[in-house]
């Protein structure tokens, strides 16, 4: 099973969204890519990902562009602008998906209260696609 999360950036949401789906099952081939990656991942996000036991110290920021032309059980786009932008695909898509989460690297405030948003962001994240596995992606695999 082959999937591929879109984000703008490429450096928070689809690398956390990246890190959880991976880690729900090891069969699954996760790819993430941003619409204009960034070609950094967000330090605050590898942290917190690393409080909840996942490492995506190793994920690199890719332009989607180098995925364009491949085949893709599900395509999920987690951000309002990749959605918006989301290139038409060469390869075949099966699934194409939306789940919205906020953007914390725009979070303003005290250090304490902007660490609070990026766990708020990866929970909801850990939420919505232990969902989307459990409910549709799991069950496609049998």
């Amino acid at each position: 099973m082959k999937i591929l999360i879109l984000c703008t950036g490429n450096s928070c949401r689809s690398q956390m969204a990246h890190g959880f789906l991976q880690s729900f099952d090891s069969r699954l081939s996760v790819r993430s890519a941003g619409t204009e990656a960034s070609g950094r991942l967000n330090q605050t996000a590898v942290k917190v990902m690393a409080e909840a036991g996942i490492d995506i110290s190793h994920h690199t920021s890719d332009q989607v562009d180098i995925y364009l032309d491949q085949e893709w059980d599900y395509v999920v786009t987690v951000c309002g602008g990749a959605n918006e932008t989301c290139p038409a695909f060469m390869g075949k898509v099966k699934h194409r998906l939306h789940m919205g989460y906020d953007d914390p690297s725009f979070t303003e405030g005290t250090d304490e209260y902007i660490l609070s948003e990026y766990r708020r962001v990866r929970d909801e994240i850990r939420e919505g696609f232990l969902s989307l596995y459990e409910g549709t992606i799991k069950k496609s695999m049998i």
